[in-house]
């Protein structure tokens, strides 16, 4: 998951996303806010509670490239 307002819309994606069944892995350097409170709110109080994996754009790239060795 990736994207803006990470308050707003990206919490409550990945929240509905998760009671959904899927799978979410959210990149934290990917998302975007307004403060870094609001980032922080996400990434450290609510997307834990959801989200299956909190990783950076590195790590994601990384873990697809073993997949594809």
């Amino acid at each position: 998951m990736t994207g803006l307002r990470a308050n707003t819309c990206i919490d409550s994606t990945v929240r509905y996303a998760a009671e959904l069944g899927y799978e979410v892995t959210l990149v934290k350097d990917a998302v975007g806010s307004y403060t870094w409170e609001e980032m922080k709110a996400t990434l450290e109080l609510n997307a834990p509670n959801y989200a299956r994996a909190i990783v950076s754009t590195t790590e994601l790239i990384a873990s697809i490239k073993t997949i594809n060795d």
